[in-house]
């Protein structure tokens, strides 16, 4: 399975967050880097969850039974075939509820609540991809 444009996402994640932690809170330069790590963040968790759909593909008698699959429904599937652990499901779950927030809060407190999720999520993306290239 071809992971290169998600191996992207994750570059773009971590330099933008590299980025942020250089500049002073409040400058233009670190709203800019926040905006980018937000939506690196956006991408990379969509771009996670399109290709464990993929992958859990043979679990399933047919595409059209993983397509119906709700994001949550995903990472519930990858816990049951022992894909990933439950607390690393429990984390991909808070990244989500944190996505969909974005959809209404492009503030200032949701884009520090994902800072705050940085550290976690750049290991469980990673981690996610080990398991579809190794798959």
């Amino acid at each position: 399975m071809n992971t290169e444009y998600l191996e992207r996402c994750i570059e773009t994640l971590e330099k933008s967050y590299q980025m942020i932690k250089t500049v002073e809170e409040g400058s233009i330069d670190y709203e800019m880097y926040r905006n980018s790590l937000v939506k690196s963040f956006e991408i990379t968790l969509d771009q996670s969850g399109k290709l464990l759909r993929k992958y859990l593909l043979p679990f399933f008698s047919s595409k059209k039974s993983v397509d119906a699959l709700s994001f949550k429904d995903l990472f519930r599937q990858a816990n049951k075939h022992s894909i990933l652990e439950e607390d690393e499901v429990i984390r991909w779950f808070m990244y989500r509820d944190n996505r969909n927030n974005t959809a209404h809060d492009y503030g200032r407190a949701f884009a520090e609540e994902t800072l705050k999720l940085m550290e976690s999520f750049i290991k469980d993306v990673y981690h996610l991809k080990d398991i579809i290239n190794n798959g």
